[in-house]
Formats: C-alpha cells, structure tokens, sequence
C-alpha cells in the first residue's frame, strides 16, 4: 500500500514542477518513482526512504547542470553590454587629460575615455572595451580589424 504513497507523492513533486518549471522538484519524481518499484517489489519502508533519497541526490548533482545548460541557455548581451567588443568611430578627439572625447556608434554619439590614457584623434576607429556610467573606455581598434561603424 505504501506504493501509493509514493505514486501520490510523485504526482505531487511533478505538477509543483509543471507550476515552477524551474528545476526544483523534478528530481523528488525520480526518487518517488524508484520507491514505488521498491515498494512494489516488496521492500520495507527504510529501503524504499533511502532508495527515495539517493535517486533523488543522484538526479540532482548528476542531471541537474545538464539540463540548466539546455532550459536556460546563455543569455544574449542587450542594451549596453551589447556593444562591448564593437567598433566605433572617434567624432571628437579623445584626450583624457582635458576630459574630452566622443565616438558615435549604432547611431548614438557616447562620452569616451581611452583603456591607457594615450589621446586618440579625430576620425579614428576604435573597440569598445567597457562601459563606465555614462562613457564609453575605448583603445584603438588594429588596422585590419577596420570595419563600417
């Protein structure tokens, strides 16, 4: 009778599951599900509990990172993070000593600042390294890596 328990319980952790779908409780099915069998087939309570738990243990340090990689895959870069690593034209020359500097990219004109303190003139293309605030740190892009801005 016991099986029923565990089929309840089973049950139970798959539709706590289905509301979060984050993961939590799917590991407990298992588990449940390994107790039933053992139930089913005869065995006492503290063998059915410990089948219960180390099913359960299993799935989650075994199964677990697998799937997280697979439902939450990596995370496109939006917004601000997404020009890091972009190239962008200098508009107005870049001195950090006078605290001036301005390059345009995608359309918008930033605040810029160099990575090394070196000045960089007018015209030139350079790669986003970070986003400080509202400026842009910026070194100078290599030749061949020239592209439309």
């Amino acid at each position: 009778m016991s099986y029923l328990i565990w089929l309840i319980l089973a049950i139970v952790f798959l539709a706590i599951e289905f509301g979060t779908v984050t993961l939590i409780s799917l590991w407990f099915v298992g588990g449940s599900v390994a107790a039933m069998i053992v139930a089913l087939c005869g065995g006492p309570l503290w063998l059915q509990i410990l089948v219960f738990a180390i099913v359960s243990l299993i799935l989650l340090l075994l199964v677990r990172p697998f799937l997280r990689k697979y439902i939450n895959p990596k995370k496109v870069r939006t917004n601000v993070d997404a020009i890091i690593g972009k190239q962008a034209l200098v508009c107005e020359a870049i001195d950090n000593l006078s605290a001036h500097g301005a390059v345009r990219i995608n359309g918008v004109v930033w605040t810029a600042r160099t990575a090394d303190g070196k000045p960089v003139p007018i015209d030139s293309i350079v790669t986003v390294q970070a986003v400080d605030g509202v400026k842009l740190i910026v070194s100078p892009a290599a030749p061949e890596n020239h592209s439309t801005v």
